[in-house]
């Protein structure tokens, strides 16, 4: 026997002019890809604590700009020789100014606490790690901005001309980059005077080859997009076009890249400054200070410490910021 469902009114209802309101609905807010990125930034915590602690590294080391001149890291003074660090009157092992028990800042009569102690000059390290940090950041600055003005338009002008052009420019690429880097650094040395430019410039000049390849091969994928073809239609000019389209969405591209070439160029620099390439005296950087540390190490090893750390504090910051980024600007990145 069939049962037979009886419907009655109450069992109906009816559905809204605007049903398809809530499936049109946008949940979350509207973000400009710069807020996007940022966004994702803070969610990383690593990068996002590596960001502030270059923040900070930057803002300490150019503001002791007025006290830590060339002029006072190259002061000596031997009744100052060998001081340990001491943090005031803070009973902190190692920081307290004592060396096996002895309070070597009483001995010499020293009422000064000197932070990061005093090499075999006598000279303040503290003061000498802050104008050092300095220099190291400005030589890895001169070597991105080369990489933004030079190799970013060099890349540009490669991708978007293309054909011959493009294959020319290339050829130079490859050629730049078979000549090792060193070679490139003796050869500045030998002509001009060793010291800041020298080296800057030397970083600048091999620097700039990666940022022109990986700015080539973006432009090559986004001259073909619909928008840059519109723009031609209507008759921009190459460098409206490069400037108003090519620019913003390089940015990503060119930031990301910028992270890992300031801490490649900083490192190259102690490097050579470590092996006696690098900045002459009395001027100091981190590597300098890691060379005449490490003379020292078996008698007084926080003179070779002390500019080791600072080095990789900034090294891993920069590079942790640096994957931190990629994954930022990469918008295929999940929540």
């Amino acid at each position: 026997m069939d049962n037979k469902i009886q419907l009655t009114v109450a069992d109906f209802e009816f559905t809204p002019a605007d049903q398809h309101a809530d499936a049109e609905y946008i949940s979350k807010p509207s973000l400009t890809f710069a807020q996007d990125a940022w966004r994702r930034l803070k969610k990383n915590k690593g990068a996002f604590v590596s960001f502030w602690i270059i923040l900070a590294i930057f803002v300490v080391a150019f503001g002791s700009m007025p006290f830590a001149t060339q002029k006072d890291v190259a002061r000596q003074d031997v009744a100052l020789q060998n001081l340990p660090p001491k943090l005031g009157a803070l009973p902190i092992p190692g920081l307290d100014g004592k060396k096996d028990g002895e309070d070597l800042y009483k001995t010499a009569g020293v009422k000064k606490s000197y932070f990061f102690g005093t090499d075999q000059f006598g000279r303040d390290i503290f003061k000498r790690v802050l104008y050092g940090t300095r220099i190291s950041l400005e030589v890895a600055l001169f070597a991105a901005m080369m990489d933004i003005f030079f190799g970013v338009t060099y890349g540009i002008v490669s991708g978007w001309r293309g054909g011959r052009t493009d294959t020319i420019m290339q050829r130079i690429v490859e050629v730049i980059s078979s000549i090792p880097n060193l070679v490139v650094f003796v050869l500045l040395i030998l002509i001009m005077k060793p010291g800041m430019f020298s080296i800057a410039l030397g970083i600048a000049l091999t620097s700039w080859v990666t940022m022109a390849r990986l700015i080539r091969a973006q432009v090559l994928t986004i001259k073909e997009q619909d928008y840059i073809l519109a723009a031609r239609t209507l008759g921009e000019s190459a460098f409206k076009i490069g400037t108003k389209h090519l620019v913003p969405n390089l940015s990503s591209t060119i930031i990301v890249n910028l992270m890992f070439t300031i801490p490649s160029a900083i490192f190259f620099e102690a490097l050579l400054s470590f092996i006696g390439l690098g900045i002459p005296v009395p001027m100091a950087s981190l590597g300098t200070l890691m060379n005449d540390g490490q003379k020292a190490f078996q008698f007084y090893p926080y003179q070779l410490i002390i500019p080791a750390i600072i080095l990789s504090v900034i090294m891993i910051a920069f590079n942790l910021l640096g994957d931190g980024l990629r994954d930022a600007f990469d918008p295929r990145t999940k929540d």
